[in-house]
């Protein structure tokens, strides 16, 4: 049972930054991601990342959000820059192993002035 603590949510103006990080249980092999989910809408894909460090992004997000994971630590961060209000969301870290596709408990991110 692998578990995924996110942390690093939190209240930010437009145009301001947030950097929320994962940490995994245990030795994540696979890719580890970050999905969001905005009220009324359904869960959409934010970015993941490889063991070896090939990242993927949404179109959304490109260029301001970066993936990056510490192996060694077992945990993946998202750094979000040049956030805007369509950001606001609760994100979620994800991994799958053996399969099975596991979820953190999800933090909160509100952009707003």
């Amino acid at each position: 049972q692998v578990q995924l603590v996110e942390s690093g949510g939190g209240l930010v103006q437009p145009g301001g930054s947030l950097r929320l990080s994962c940490a995994a249980s245990e030795t994540i092999f696979n890719d580890m991601g970050w999905y969001r989910q905005a009220p009324g809408k359904q869960r959409e894909f934010v970015a993941s990342i490889g063991r070896g460090g090939t990242t993927n992004y949404a179109d959304s997000v490109k260029g301001r959000f970066t993936i990056s994971r510490d192996n060694a630590k077992n945990t993946v961060h998202l750094q979000m820059n040049s956030l805007k209000p369509e950001d606001t969301a609760v994100y979620y870290c994800t991994t799958r192993v053996v399969g099975r596709t596991y979820w953190g408990q999800g933090t909160q991110v509100t952009v707003s002035s």
